[in-house]
C-alpha cells in the first residue's frame, strides 16, 4: 500500500467496540516480532525508545535517533506506523511543522503529540498547543498524507490521586474539544483509568478516544464496553522484555 493508503487504513482501525490494540514497540526488531504475531499496526512508545538507547524519557533521546528508529521500522514492516513524538521536539508551530514533515518523509502515518511542556513546567496553554496541532495538520496536508494526529492531554497523568480525576474532567474536556477543532484525529487520555469517566469522554466526542492500559486498569472487556477506539500499552512491553532478559541472564549464570 502507498503511504496515503496506510494512513487511511490506520484511521479505519479506530472503532468503538472494536478498538485498535497497540502493543507499543521501540525498534525495528520489536516491530517485526509483533507484526509476525498478527499486529495490524505498530506504534512506538517514547519511554521505550529512549530506554532502549540508554536515555530517559522527555525528549532526552536526540531527534536524529528517533528519526532513524522510525525510518528502520517503516522499512522493516508493511503495516501502518505511528510514532510517539512527545512534544514534536519543538515549542513553536514552525518547529513542529518541520519535524512532522521529517517523519512523514520516512513513511510514518500517525503521531502522538502531547500538551505537557517538555523540559518545562505544567501544560501548554490551550491556544498555544492548538497552534502546534494545526501546524502538524497543515504539514501533513501539504505533504499529501492524512496523518493520524493523536492529541494527548496529560491532565490526568499529572494527578496521581485518582480521586481527583472526576474534578479534572471539565479541564480535560475543554482541552480535548479545542484539540479536535484544531485538527486532531484522535484524543489520548493517559492516566485516566475510571471506566465511567472514560465512557463519558467516549460519549462526548465523535473522535476516537485512546487510553493507556496499565496493571490496575479495568479488565479489557470493560474497557471495550466504554467505547474506546484505541488501547495502548505504553512502556509495559519493553519493561517486560527487559525483565525477561535479566531473568534469562541470571539463569544462564547459575
Amino acid at each position: 500500500m502507498t503511504q496515503a493508503e496506510l494512513a487511511h487504513a490506520f484511521a479505519q482501525m479506530h472503532q468503538k467496540g472494536n478498538p485498535l490494540m497497540l502493543y507499543n514497540i521501540w525498534d525495528a526488531g520489536s516491530a517485526r516480532v509483533i507484526t509476525e504475531a498478527g499486529a495490524r499496526a505498530v506504534a512506538t512508545g517514547s519511554w521505550s525508545v529512549a530506554a532502549s538507547q540508554g536515555f530517559d524519557d522527555g525528549e532526552q533521546v536526540p531527534l536524529e535517533i528517533v528519526l532513524m528508529t522510525a525510518s528502520r521500522i517503516c522499512q522493516t514492516v508493511d503495516v501502518p506506523v505511528s510514532v510517539d513524538f512527545e512534544g514534536a521536539y519543538g515549542l513553536g508551530p514552525t518547529a513542529v511543522s518541520t519535524n512532522v514533515t521529517r517523519l512523514l518523509k520516512l513513511g510514518v502515518v500517525g503521531i502522538n503529540i502531547e500538551d505537557q511542556v517538555i523540559g518545562g513546567k505544567g501544560l501548554h496553554k490551550v491556544e498555544d498547543h492548538c497552534r502546534r496541532i494545526r501546524a502538524a495538520r497543515e504539514a501533513a496536508t501539504e505533504f499529501g498524507v492524512d496523518l493520524f494526529i493523536n492529541a494527548r492531554t496529560d491532565v490526568f497523568l499529572r494527578e496521581a490521586n485518582r480521586d481527583w480525576h472526576a474534578g479534572l474532567m471539565p479541564q480535560a474536556v475543554e482541552r480535548l474539544q479545542a484539540y479536535a477543532e484544531a485538527g486532531a484525529s484522535g484524543l489520548f487520555v493517559p492516566g485516566l483509568v475510571d471506566s465511567d469517566l472514560i465512557a463519558r469522554l467516549c460519549e462526548d466526542f465523535e473522535l476516537p478516544i485512546n487510553v493507556l492500559r496499565v496493571a490496575d486498569t479495568a479488565p479489557l472487556a470493560e474497557l471495550v464496553e466504554t467505547g474506546v477506539s484505541r488501547i495502548s500499552h505504553g512502556p509495559a512491553p519493553y519493561r517486560q522484555a527487559i525483565h525477561d532478559l535479566a531473568l534469562s541472564y541470571i539463569a544462564g549464570m547459575t
